[in-house]
């Protein structure tokens, strides 16, 4: 991607800019040769590598509303000229940018958000059900989706039993129930019932051509996790609906194991794997040489303003 420039914002209150993002410098040759109608006031810094976009402060109706239009508008644009690949997998829906007043400061189509590099957030949920059974040595079996091989990102690959992205103004909890019978085809009683939020993981990793687009895209995440403990009765058994998965096994963490050696899993449902395996003893400090280097990576401090950065886990 050539490099990177910091993606700054500044709310005019005299405490200067602050980052919201990471800007390869393909999108910022993009930018600049783009009519500015479409982009807005582009304040590049090459000294300290940074780029101030969509805070025209001259304009009387700068705000949240009108800034999502601009860069509605900007990225449509781009799409319809194929300027970048990532484009392709567009959504129409909207995801949440923060400032550092907790404010919403626009919202963007989720599949350019990469192309700035802010922060994306989005809900993982583990479903599971224990029981021995004399195949495996933990009282864990969890159900692991295949993803399509028609989806534009990673397709084929293993990931977390549900998942997805939270759109603007979306609760956590509602969007993993919404995701779990849309993904997985598990009843909103149950959700409702016996889902546990245990957490978040925090992480920053790089495209590479799995994810759909040009490789080198920079992606802050935070999800929230979730367990889901089912009967072992086989009363709740996900299954696909939405086609967004091809099928559904019921794994060993021997077999997960091996799956995530293998380089099977999606790079970033792996890590919440990983949280997974850490929380239940499943991986320790005893058996892992590199326990604490894991916990760090899944943990990892994004320096964006946003709602991670205030999180607590809430009481059971």
């Amino acid at each position: 991607m050539g490099g990177l420039y910091t993606l700054v914002w500044d709310d005019g209150d005299g405490r200067g800019p602050y980052p919201i993002g990471y800007l390869p410098t393909a999108v910022l040759e993009a930018l600049v040769s783009t009519p500015q109608y479409l982009t807005g006031p582009i304040d590049i810094n090459p000294a300290k590598r940074t780029v101030a976009l969509f805070n025209n402060t001259n304009n009387a109706e700068n705000n949240e509303e009108t800034r999502t239009r601009l860069i509605t508008d900007l990225t449509a644009y781009w799409r319809k000229n194929r300027t970048f690949r990532l484009l392709k997998g567009w959504r129409n829906e909207m995801w949440p940018v923060y400032g550092r007043n907790g404010d919403l400061l626009f919202s963007m189509e989720r599949a350019a958000m990469g192309l700035f590099g802010t922060t994306r957030y989005g809900v993982h949920m583990t479903a599971f059900v224990r029981g021995h059974d004399g195949s495996s040595k933990y009282d864990y079996r969890i159900w692991v989706p295949k993803r399509s091989p028609n989806k534009q990102s990673y397709p084929g690959m293993l990931d977390n039993t549900v998942a997805g992205g939270l759109m603007t103004n979306e609760d956590p909890f509602e969007c993993i129930v919404r995701e779990a019978d849309e993904e997985a085809s598990i009843p909103e009683d149950v959700m409702r019932r016996y889902a546990k939020e245990v957490g978040t993981v925090t992480y920053i990793y790089i495209t590479d051509e799995r994810s759909g687009g040009e490789p080198g895209y920079i992606y802050p995440e935070c999800q929230w996790i979730y367990d889901l403990e089912l009967p072992g009765d086989g009363t709740v058994v996900p299954a696909p609906k939405d086609g967004e998965v091809e099928s559904f096994s019921l794994c060993t963490v021997e077999e997960i194991q091996e799956q995530l050696a293998s380089g099977r899993w999606k790079p970033n449902c792996a890590v919440v794997m990983l949280d997974f395996f850490q929380r239940h003893g499943i991986c320790t400090p005893e058996n892992e040489p590199h326990y604490e280097d894991l916990l760090a990576r899944a943990h990892r401090h994004i320096p964006f303003p946003g709602p991670h950065q205030s999180y607590h886990l809430p009481q059971h």
